[in-house]
């Protein structure tokens, strides 16, 4: 298992970041590595971070404001060769066809629900790490 793995987490709202760090805790599950955080509040950045590389999974707020999670996920999808795994926030389960829509990997609903998200981002980093091996 990777010592670390990075996380980035797309909100214009510090709050809905904070809510995902305090989620997380140091670690989403004792069998994955322990997590580094990159937040970023614009799609610039979050563009930015991927073009960089070393991101192992992105959680985007699709609430966001210019740009919705949604349509970010769905961008990064397009334009980033080796897209990590997306876990989208997503405001109302209904919404969830839409997560499907932006080919986000997986989605749980705002406010972050601890244990949930926790179990979610969890799965995605065994997924990466599986990928990866």
């Amino acid at each position: 298992m990777q010592a670390t793995a990075t996380v980035l987490v797309y909100s214009d709202d510090a709050n809905t970041r904070e809510q995902v760090r305090l989620a997380t805790g140091r670690r989403p599950a004792p069998d994955v590595p322990v997590v580094e955080f990159v937040e970023c509040a614009t799609p610039a950045a979050v563009l930015a971070e991927l073009d960089r590389g070393g991101i192992d999974v992105c959680v985007l707020d699709g609430e966001a404001v210019p740009m919705g999670g949604m349509g970010m996920c769905r961008q990064i999808k397009d334009e980033i060769f080796h897209c990590p795994p997306v876990l989208l926030l997503i405001a109302r389960p209904q919404d969830a066809w839409l997560a499907t829509w932006s080919r986000a990997e997986s989605a749980v609903t705002l406010p972050v629900e601890p244990v949930e998200f926790a179990s979610a981002l969890a799965a995605l980093l065994r997924q990466k790490a599986l990928q990866s091996a």
